[in-house]
């Protein structure tokens, strides 16, 4: 990878149309059609592999605590949708992720996964990247795994809860390890000081 067109947050996350399998259908999904909601935008790697199926169910089995939050799932890799369909049609006591309740989008291009900066040359599929994108079409925040461990749907939500409350109450921010329900701190030299006593 190279840092020449490497995506940061703060920037407007690349808009993109492509091809996605949703409740075994066949549907075009376009990024900026979500305006207005929060979005996880996830990449991995291949369908019918080992780590994925286990990242793909369980963004699912939690999709309606994203959904209550004003988000929506959006799940990416480089194969085709007939690839995504016969995933979902598979159980996943044999290595499927049967019906998930977000879209399975086709990158059979990688022209997505390109434009996130997140495609491995010498494997030709997308890394485990994360990106949390807000109302506006603004990256929040990124990471990216390797190929071979998955990521935290805990995490994700931790995060994406931390966005939203500084969002919505701008004369805050959160401190390391923040949860929903904690304190949160006034980012002044004296304001700070009521958090810090309290720590």
């Amino acid at each position: 990878m190279t840092i020449e067109g490497c995506l940061r947050v703060g920037q407007v996350a690349p808009d993109f149309k492509a091809t996605a399998v949703i409740d075994q259908e066949f549907q075009t999904k376009k990024l900026s059609s979500y305006r207005g909601k929060y979005v996880v935008l996830f990449f991995y790697p291949l369908d019918f592999t080992f780590v994925c199926p286990t990242e793909v169910i369980a963004f699912s089995d939690r999709y309606e605590e994203f959904a209550k939050i004003n988000t929506e799932i959006l799940a990416v890799s480089v194969d085709s949708e007939f690839s995504h369909l016969a995933w979902i049609q598979s159980p996943r006591t044999e290595g499927g992720v049967g019906d998930i309740n977000y879209p399975l989008v086709s990158d059979l291009k990688k022209e997505i996964s390109t434009a996130y900066n997140v495609l491995d040359p010498e494997s030709g599929v997308a890394l485990r990247g994360l990106f949390i994108i807000d109302r506006e079409g603004i990256i929040q925040h990124c990471t990216i795994n390797n190929l071979s461990f998955g990521r935290s749907v805990t995490e994700t939500l931790r995060t994406l809860k931390a966005i939203q409350h500084v969002q919505n109450n701008p004369e805050e921010v959160c401190p390391a390890d923040w949860q929903e329900g904690d304190k949160t701190m006034i980012p002044d030299p004296i304001k700070s000081k009521i958090y810090f006593s309290a720590v």
